[in-house]
Parts: structure tokens; C-alpha cells; sequence
């Protein structure tokens, strides 16, 4: 059944459109991916469905209900959450600040906000040992970890997660496609904006956009096994 569906979204900036009538949907408790070039509409599309960009027309309808244009705060603690492209993490604040802003939504429940703690510590081996280090010194790979943990602190039963691997090693792309995958594993649905087709080896389903539109749909494996979709467009070899 789906979680998430996204019906004929159109929006943009200013007055120049960007979504041209974006159609998908992401079963509960699946790993889906939306890839394609830089400018097809992936990040305005995770911006809208997360309440941050208002739609022209369309709809976006969580859990059954509609939900478009709704504020960004009121999803989050229905459990919409974005993680956003760039990491974004508080760099003068030390991992543990970061990940307490996370749960900033139910931060008068303390036993809560402490369990998720312990679980991201568990969960992030790495975020553990240095879980008194200012942020901003951490690895690229880390930070993204570390963005990751932040918005699983908010208890997110739909994770959006735009471009982790951006910028990252190779290894640290593996580490941290690994790390949604434990997620999905642990129920967490996730929907996932990427140019790096590695991402298709843990994607249930995945769609392709250009310019502004859904323009391929399949599974993960059944993409990896389209070499001329991935060199048209995500500039991939075959």
C-alpha cells in the first residue's frame, strides 16, 4: 500500500516552472529512488512533497491523507522528514547538539529524545567516538552521517534523503547508501534523490526525471540492467 503519493505535481521559482506534472509513489516500508541530472526537478521535487515549496497544482497525499502545501513543522511530527542536500549540520556545535536539534519537535520528552540517542549512537559507530567533536571537523562522509542521524531523531516514519552521496569517496558512498538500507531494514520508508547509480543496488523501485517529469519507472535491479537509460540520463557508462 502506499505510503506516499505524488499525483500530477507542478511548481517552480518565481515565474519559471520547474515540475511539469510529476507522478510517483513509494510503498510503506520501500527503499525508492528519483534520479537524474543536475536540474531535472529532483530537489524541488523532495522540497515540495516535504512542505518547504508550495505546489501550483497537484497534489501529495501521505498516509492516505492530503497533505499538499502543508506546513513543513506539521509533517515532521507526522513523520515527513527531509534530510536536505549540502549535509547542512551546525558546525561549531559538537554531534550530540546536532543530534539533539533533531528531536527538537518532542524535546520535552526526555526518555524519548535519550532512547533515540542511544539507538543513533548504536546505529553510528563513528557519530559514538565522536560524539563531543564540533561537527564541522568531521570527514564529508561523516557530516552525512551525522545529517542522517540528525533526521532520524525525529522519528521519521518517511525519510526523504536528497543527494547523500554528493561530494563523497567512493567508500563513504557505499557506508552511507549501507546506512539507509539498515534503516529501511529497521521499517523506515525511504525515498532517495541521487545521480549515483550505485544507490540502485538497495532501491526496491526507481524512477528516472528529465526536465521536469517522470520519464522511466522500474525496479532497482531491473534499472542497473538498462545501460542505455543510465547513459542518457545519469551520464553512467553501460
Amino acid at each position: 500500500m502506499p505510503l506516499l503519493e505524488v499525483e500530477d505535481l507542478a511548481t517552480g521559482y518565481g515565474a519559471v516552472p520547474v515540475l511539469h506534472g510529476v507522478n510517483l509513489s513509494v510503498d510503506e516500508g520501500e527503499t525508492a529512488v528519483l534520479l537524474g541530472l543536475n536540474g531535472a526537478g529532483k530537489t524541488t521535487t523532495l522540497m515540495t512533497i516535504a512542505g518547504l515549496l508550495l505546489p501550483w497544482g497537484g497534489r501529495v497525499v501521505y498516509d492516505g491523507r492530503d497533505v499538499t502545501g502543508r506546513d513543513s513543522d506539521a509533517l515532521v511530527r507526522k513523520g515527513l522528514v527531509l534530510v536536505p542536500e549540502g549535509r547542512h549540520v551546525f558546525p561549531s556545535l559538537s554531534v550530540e547538539q546536532n543530534l539533539r536539534l533533531g528531536a527538537w519537535a518532542r524535546r520535552r520528552r526526555r526518555s524519548e529524545v535519550q532512547g533515540a540517542m542511544g539507538r543513533m549512537f548504536e546505529a553510528f559507530a563513528r557519530l559514538l567516538e565522536r560524539r563531543a567533536q564540533e561537527a564541522g571537523t568531521l570527514s564529508g562522509g561523516e557530516q552525512q552521517m551525522l545529517a542522517i542521524a540528525r533526521g532520524m531523531m525525529s522519528n521519521p516514519r518517511l525519510l526523504l534523503v536528497d543527494e547523500a552521496s554528493l561530494g563523497l569517496s567512493p567508500r563513504f558512498a557505499h557506508d552511507v547508501f549501507e546506512t539507509l538500507r539498515r534503516i529501511n531494514d529497521e521499517g523506515v520508508t525511504v525515498l532517495m534523490v541521487e545521480q549515483n547509480a550505485g544507490v540502485l543496488q538497495i532501491a526496491g523501485r526507481a524512477y528516472i526525471m528529465d526536465k521536469g517529469r517522470i520519464v522511466h519507472q522500474d525496479t532497482g535491479e531491473g534499472m542497473l540492467e538498462r545501460g542505455e537509460l543510465r547513459r542518457a540520463y545519469l551520464g553512467a557508462p553501460a
